[in-house]
């Protein structure tokens, strides 16, 4: 390998085949010197930003750079990179399309507090989103994020939503401790494939005042009996209802 002072040299002012070969160099000056060259491209930018092993100075040094970091695809880059520094992060995420903030959820290597205010800055554009953009979304999400599109209530997105494979028990279970979801929501998880053969989901499902009556009948014989005692002091739960899992819990007793 050449020296620094001669990579950085090649980097400045070299042509296209220098660049493409020292966009790989280890030297963080050399990549500042790729910077200064008229003929680097975003396309090379982008080449260097998928580096895993870049310092975070030079990360910051990029989104500093008024001609670069006008571009998307570079700000989407630098928030996914793991080692972009917080406040810059911070600063860009505001500026990033709604499927670029879907990527930065979905990198294991950003940190838990911007994926955090990613899916916020999703939420928030939540309503204005048309319903296409909605169903995919529901397809592609994090759990957070599913989740408040299922208390959107939105009919022609639930399905999407209940088959997003990063749903999770816990997230489905917050959304159903919800008394304001639209009737369809609660239904949908009812008869899903999946969801409406768990137990927590469907002990939640008895107690959700929008499950039709049948519905949370048929589940009774699953619940258990301690359940069914919990059950019948739930005054969330409509009065007929109760009385049925209380002739239930007494039919348990009596089977002893």
């Amino acid at each position: 390998m050449k020296k620094l002072d001669e990579r950085i040299e090649q980097a400045a002012r070299g042509g296209p085949e220098e660049i493409r070969r020292l966009v790989h160099d280890p030297g963080v000056e050399v990549l500042e010197g790729l910077l200064r060259n008229p003929l680097f491209t975003e396309e090379h930018l982008l080449v260097v930003l998928n580096r895993k092993d870049l310092p975070g100075t030079f990360l910051e040094e990029i989104a500093g750079h008024k001609e670069w970091i006008q571009s998307q695809r570079v700000k989407a880059a630098v928030v996914q990179h793991p080692r972009t520094p917080r406040l810059v992060s911070l600063k860009l995420l505001k500026f990033l399309y709604l499927f670029d903030l879907v990527t930065v959820c979905l990198q294991p290597a950003v940190p838990a507090e911007i994926k955090r205010l990613a899916e916020d800055q999703i939420i928030g554009r939540m309503e204005q989103l048309p319903v296409g953009q909605q169903i995919t979304l529901g397809r592609r999400s994090t759990a957070r994020v599913v989740a408040a599109l299922l208390l959107e209530g939105n009919e022609p997105v639930i399905p999407a939503a209940l088959d997003n494979p990063l749903l999770t028990e816990g997230a489905l279970l917050g959304v159903l401790r919800r008394d304001d979801l639209a009737e369809k929501v609660v239904e949908q998880i009812a008869h899903h494939p999946k969801w409406s053969h768990r137990y927590d989901v469907r002990l939640q499902l008895v107690r959700h005042p929008l499950t039709p009556l049948a519905t949370a009948l048929g589940f009774l014989p699953d619940l258990k009996p301690g359940d069914l005692k919990l059950l019948t002091q739930d005054r969330r739960m409509p009065v007929a209802l109760r009385q049925y899992v209380k002739a239930e819990a007494e039919r348990r007793l009596q089977r002893r």
